[in-house]
């Protein structure tokens, strides 16, 4: 049986990369381990993000001696990963700042509300027509596992930003963002099509093909 800890304490990642990866890995996150501390994430790239997640959560659990005991006869893995928004109009932004996209300008260290972001890129985009407001998806996860390097995946879904927000699934910009290829947002397809298309479905789909290696 392999293990997978993920380094999030975001209650819809895990639930997606639950549905993605299936029954088979035992999944775990940061919500098992309440003490876990945070780990700065002021890296410039998704992926320098995800490893210092990774790797911050792989030390406390081996300091701590969660990880000998979570990995007996098991193969062990932290999973993290760090995602966002990179809309063409801005130059790329939010990107890495994706979670506190509204409060960058601000001394506020913590993630800013999803309507408070989601405020912050209309206004930015108000001015600009539906032909250039094209952007992606992009997930980086980081694969952490017992005397091995960090591992790194990727991946991305293109797209466009609505002049209007449509559906009530998903979290943070999935109202706004419709993928190429679609009518409608992913807070409107639902997590059967979003699973399949989504950024973090297709970085999960490299992850499970090296972890039916290990398996």
């Amino acid at each position: 049986m392999i293990t997978i800890i993920v380094a999030t304490r975001n209650a819809h990642k895990v639930a997606e990369i639950k549905g993605i990866l299936g029954e088979e890995p035992r999944i775990f996150s940061q919500l098992d381990f309440p003490n876990a501390p945070a780990v700065a994430e002021d890296a410039d790239t998704f992926a320098g993000n995800a490893a210092r997640k990774a790797e911050g959560l792989f030390a406390w659990l081996s300091a701590t001696g969660h990880r000998q005991a979570l990995a007996t006869g098991a193969a062990f893995f932290i999973l993290a990963d760090d995602s966002g928004l990179e809309v063409d109009a801005l130059g790329g932004a939010p990107g890495v700042h994706s979670a506190r996209f509204a409060a960058v300008e601000t001394e506020r260290a913590a993630n800013s509300s999803d309507a408070e972001n989601n405020a912050k890129l209309l206004r930015l985009l108000a001015d600009v027509p539906p032909e250039k407001r094209t952007a992606r998806f992009r997930c980086a996860l980081a694969l952490k596992a017992p005397e091995k390097d960090t591992l790194l995946f990727e991946g991305v879904c293109e797209g466009r930003i609505a002049l209007s927000p449509s559906g009530t699934g998903g979290f943070g910009y999935d109202p706004f963002f419709v993928p190429d290829g679609h009518a409608q947002s992913f807070a409107e397809l639902g997590e059967s099509v979003k699973n399949k298309i989504s950024h973090r479905a297709r970085a999960l789909a490299q992850l499970r093909r090296f972890l039916e290696g290990v398996s």
